[in-house]
C-alpha cells in the first residue's frame, strides 16, 4: 500500500556527492519513489551547495517565519530543487547563521562548530514547521543522520497534536559516528519548545555526545535501521534493549526489507 514518506536527511546526493546515506548508488527517497511512494525530502542548505549549478530558489510562501533558539531569533528560509536524473523534489533549510555560510559538520579546520547542537534543533523545527505549512500529513518520518536526531522528540511531545504528525510513525536510520565532539553545555536548554522540556533530557549524560544523541532518536523513534554494517553497535544494543522494532543491516538489496519494515511499524 503506497504510503506518504517525510525523508529528513542530513545529506543527499548529487548536493553532497560522497554522501554515505546514498544505498547501492541511489538516495532511499529515489527508491521509494520508484516504488510507487508519495515523498517529501528535506535536507540542510549546507554552504557547500553551489545553488546556481543545483538550480535552487527560495520559495516565498514558506519562508519568513523566525525560531528563537537560545534566546535569539533565527530567520527561516527554505529554498527548492529538483534532481533531474531521478524528478525527486527537495526543499532545504537555510539560515545565514547555520547553514549557507557554514561547511557541514566541520569547519575549515577539520573542527565540529561548537554550535553543532543548535543548528540540529533548527533544522528540525525547520523542518516541521514547513510541513505544517505544506498542509501534508505523512505516514511515516523517515530521520537519516545526526542533524535530524532531535526530530523524533519533537514529533512525540511539542508537535504530538499537531494534525499533521498526529499519526506519524518515525524511523530512525543508524549511521557511522559522524561527530568527533560534545555539543555545547547548553544544549538541553535550547531544545525547550513547548512540550519538549529539557527534564526529558535528564537521563542523558551532560556531556551530549553523539551517542547520547543517537540515544535520544531512539528512545522516541517507533522503529530503527541499521543502515551501514559499520553502525556503532552500542547504539543497536541500547535499542534493542529497549525493545524498540529494529531492522538489521539488510545488506545491499535493502529495497525490500525496507518496505517490510514500513509496514510492520505502521501496523503497530
Amino acid at each position: 500500500m503506497a504510503k506518504k514518506i517525510l525523508f529528513i536527511n542530513q545529506e543527499i546526493v548529487p548536493y553532497v556527492p560522497d554522501s554515505e546515506l546514498s544505498l547501492m548508488g541511489k538516495a532511499l527517497p529515489q527508491v521509494m519513489q520508484e516504488n510507487g511512494h508519495e515523498i517529501r525530502t528535506f535536507m540542510p542548505k549546507w554552504g557547500t551547495i553551489n545553488e546556481r549549478r543545483g538550480q535552487l530558489h527560495e520559495v516565498i510562501r514558506l519562508s519568513g517565519m523566525n525560531l528563537i533558539i537560545d534566546d535569539t531569533d533565527h530567520p527561516l528560509i527554505i529554498k527548492v530543487a529538483s534532481i533531474a536524473q531521478t524528478r525527486i523534489q527537495v526543499y532545504f533549510i537555510d539560515n545565514d547563521d547555520y547553514f549557507s555560510k557554514r561547511q557541514m559538520t566541520v569547519d575549515e579546520k577539520g573542527e565540529d562548530y561548537s554550535d553543532n547542537g543548535e543548528r540540529a534543533i533548527f533544522f528540525a523545527r525547520g523542518v516541521l514547521e514547513t510541513v505544517k505549512k505544506l498542509r501534508w500529513v505523512p505516514d511515516i518520518i523517515h530521520v537519516q543522520g545526526w542533524m535530524g536526531a532531535v526530530v523524533p522528540l519533537y514529533i512525540k511531545t511539542a508537535y504530538h497534536e499537531e494534525p499533521s504528525f498526529a499519526n506519524t510513525k518515525v524511523i530512525t536510520s543508524l549511521f557511522p559516528r559522524s561527530l568527533n565532539s560534545v555539543l555545547s553545555a547548553n544544549f538541553k536548554q535550547c531544545i525547550e519548545f513547548r512540550e519538549a522540556k529539557a527534564d526529558l533530557l535528564k537521563k542523558y549524560n551532560d556531556s551530549f555526545d553523539f551517542e547520547e544523541l543517537g540515544k535520544l532518536a531512539i528512545d522516541y523513534s517507533d522503529g530503527v535501521i541499521a543502515a551501514h554494517k559499520d553502525i556503532n553497535e552500542d547504539l543497536l544494543k541500547y535499542a534493542k534493549t529497549n525493545n524498540i522494532p529494529v531492522l538489521d543491516y539488510p545488506g545491499e538489496e535493502f529495497g525490500s526489507a525496507y518496505e517490510t519494515f514500513y509496514n510492520q511499524i505502521c501496523k503497530e
